[in-house]
């Protein structure tokens, strides 16, 4: 059973700040956004943006059968600012108290996320130097394209796969851009600057996020109004080239399709779980996918992936034959880089924002994993203040004790959570 003291604290901070709050006056929805921040953007004069999330909850743990409370704390801290009429600097870092603390790390870690100056001569030309979240491809699940995402989470308060992109840690690098019109060119440096991810909570873990010598080049060009497209050569050391490119492109009013694609030389993901002599083998990984958005604004969307890298059936069951330790090794190796450990998998993705009630929105996804049929279902209903959020949220794994989700240690995950915006 749950404790009722941290749920009546939190409920009475609900209350609290609803009864100091106003009625919302929310922008309306972009129907046609892939990406969607879910924080109310703060005051246009200040230069700092802080939020403060306390939740409570309960998880329904898979092996062995128990129930066990959680509670949570964020800070979260975003500073923008110019510094002259050429030069400005920006700095994001989130702080995390979670118990119970997520298996073989601490309960309190730090992420600096970003931390870089940014020079900009002429609205065509701009030079970034420092952390820097960059982050490519338009698909809602996996984004193939997204080179700079590995590493980049340090913990996880969330399956959903959009908001977890906001909350990762960058990547120490130096970047130069030049746009033109209907188009523009990126490129970005970045140092090895460790050998190794750091479990210290105060760590900039750099060794998650620069573990090695990486130039990326892209190149962006909207053909039209309707369609636009991406194209990336990634350089590695030791490792050749990796080509990648995406496009999007607005079919109707209320239909988008989008689509990723990359092809390079990589480790599967079996080989580096097993901890096999490490080979390389040339793989392709892409994400299509179609976003409808109802008059009701109601945004739709199915997403089919594959990674050459991943977990067919045979693998699948290689990982199992080596026991729970050869899955949690599996999951240190995905979830901090958002990776997709299956060979196929599929997402459903809905948001609506104004449920009935134009403060009140509702998200949630269903991820399929298409080799063993497991399922990973989440859902939020979130309700806007002018300075305060409240959120429910629920998360169920299904699927046959040796799959990929019916294998996680947390059957259900339900929280309370109430965020302050200052």
């Amino acid at each position: 059973m749950m404790r009722t003291t941290p749920l009546l604290t939190l409920t009475t901070l609900f209350a609290l700040g609803a009864g100091l709050a106003t009625p919302a006056h929310a922008d309306d929805a972009d129907a046609l956004s892939l990406q969607a921040a879910p924080a109310p953007a703060a005051a246009a004069e200040s230069p700092l943006r802080a939020a403060l999330e306390l939740g409570v909850g309960r998880i329904d743990l898979r092996n062995p059968s128990d129930t066990r409370d959680a509670h949570r704390a964020s800070l979260d801290l975003r500073y923008s600012t110019r510094l002259n009429d050429a030069w400005r600097l920006t700095l994001s870092d989130r702080l995390d108290d979670t118990h119970p603390a997520p298996a073989g790390q601490h309960a309190t870690m730090n992420s600096l996320r970003e931390a870089f100056v940014g020079w900009q001569a002429d609205p065509a030309t701009s030079l970034d130097f420092g952390r820097i979240n960059w982050r490519q491809g338009p698909a809602y699940g996996w984004n193939p394209t997204d080179y700079f995402r590995s590493g980049g989470l340090r913990t996880i308060t969330t399956a959903d796969p959009v908001a977890l992109r906001e909350m990762r840690m960058g990547t120490v690098m130096a970047r130069f851009g030049r746009l033109w019109d209907g188009g523009g060119v990126s490129l970005a440096l970045a140092p090895k600057l460790a050998d190794a991810p750091s479990t210290s909570p105060g760590s900039l873990d750099l060794g998650a996020t620069n573990a090695q010598n990486r130039a990326l080049l892209t190149v962006n060009s909207r053909f039209s109004d309707r369609v636009s497209a991406q194209g990336l050569l990634l350089l590695q050391h030791g490792t050749a080239p990796t080509l990648g490119a995406s496009a999007t492109a607005l079919a109707s009013d209320a239909l988008v399709a989008y689509a990723e694609w990359s092809s390079g030389k990589t480790v599967s993901l079996i080989d580096q779980v097993s901890g096999s002599a490490p080979t390389q083998r040339r793989t392709q990984q892409a994400s299509v996918g179609l976003t409808y958005t109802l008059p009701t604004d109601l945004a739709l969307t199915v997403e089919a992936e594959y990674n050459g890298a991943g977990l067919d059936s045979a693998g699948w069951n290689s990982l199992f034959n080596q026991g729970p330790a050869a899955y949690q090794r599996y999951q240190v190796l995905t979830q901090p880089s958002q990776e997709l450990g299956t060979r196929r998998a599929w997402l459903f993705y809905a948001s609506q924002k104004g449920l009935g009630l134009k403060q009140l929105d509702l998200t949630g996804f269903v991820r399929v994993n298409a080799i063993d049929h497991s399922r990973l279902v989440w859902a939020e209903l979130r309700y806007h203040w002018p300075r305060f959020d409240a959120a429910l949220q629920w998360q169920r794994a299904y699927g046959d004790t040796l799959s990929e989700f019916g294998f996680m240690p947390y059957r259900q995950v339900v929280q309370l959570l109430g965020t302050f915006y200052f």
